[in-house]
């Protein structure tokens, strides 16, 4: 893979929309993956990224297989398990099984080498997440959490220094939701002033004053900067809505 090249902040563009249909797409016979960006030998210069927002990969593995032994390093990469489950083990000791509902956040630092291997009997499926560090050079980290995602509210997963959850060495929050058909939720934070959604299941709407609301299904992603969008709500479609947001700075 390239090495990542992260976009000035200047020309970040208001709103980017990522159809899932429009993912670049790997297959193999244990492996099919969705990637809203640059990846592997996937490659374009429009879709290197959004911000410190690098990769999100969609993840289906089969039974009894995964990712054997290797290296990461200076990225802060997240797996949020949506079904079934994987097997860690890595090079600082850690070891044992993300579940579904669970996030687990390794901040790969100087270096860090690792597993992830589906010893389940049936496929799981995740979204891998890198964000680009603050810095270089920092100590590896490992953590894992298990959350109870409630209807109709943001629940974070992870922010700087926050030490109701989960951290992350850079100035990037992240919140799930499932909001049922017909609610709506105003965003956790006052103001986003630059964000991402992507939606891991069902069917969401953004309203946009003055301007078309924007209509997002399963697999679909959208960056925006705040100030200019007025994005501030979404809609679900769906009982079955699932929803990550991203507060990038």
């Amino acid at each position: 893979m390239r090495e990542p090249v992260s976009l000035p902040a200047d020309t970040i563009p208001d709103v980017l929309l990522r159809r899932a249909e429009d993912r670049f797409h790997s297959s193999n016979d244990w492996l099919e993956s969705w990637h809203s960006f640059s990846f592997a030998g996937h490659y374009s210069p429009d879709w290197m990224g959004y911000g410190p927002l690098r990769v999100i990969n969609d993840d289906t593995i089969a039974a009894g297989r995964g990712f054997g032994m290797h290296p990461h390093r200076d990225m802060e990469i997240i797996t949020v398990m949506i079904q079934g489950q994987l097997n860690h083990r890595d090079s600082m000791g850690n070891s044992g099984v993300i579940n579904a509902g669970d996030v687990q956040r390794m901040s790969a630092g100087t270096g860090i080498v690792h597993s992830e291997i589906n010893e389940g009997h049936e496929a799981c499926r995740l979204l891998q997440i890198w964000i680009e560090p603050s810095e270089e050079g920092l100590s590896p980290a490992y953590e894992q959490r298990t959350l109870s995602i409630e209807a109709n509210t943001w629940t974070p997963l992870l922010a700087p220094n926050a030490p109701s959850v989960m951290a992350i060495e850079r100035a990037v929050s992240l919140w799930r939701a499932q909001p049922r058909a017909g609610q709506t939720l105003a965003w956790p934070a006052q103001s986003i002033e630059r964000g991402w959604i992507q939606v891991i299941e069902g069917e969401i709407e953004l309203p946009r004053p003055s301007a078309t609301s924007i209509r997002l299904r399963k697999g679909d992603g959208l960056g925006f900067k705040g100030s200019s969008t007025n994005l501030k709500i979404l809609q679900s479609h769906c009982d079955n809505s699932d929803v990550l947001l991203f507060a990038l700075q």
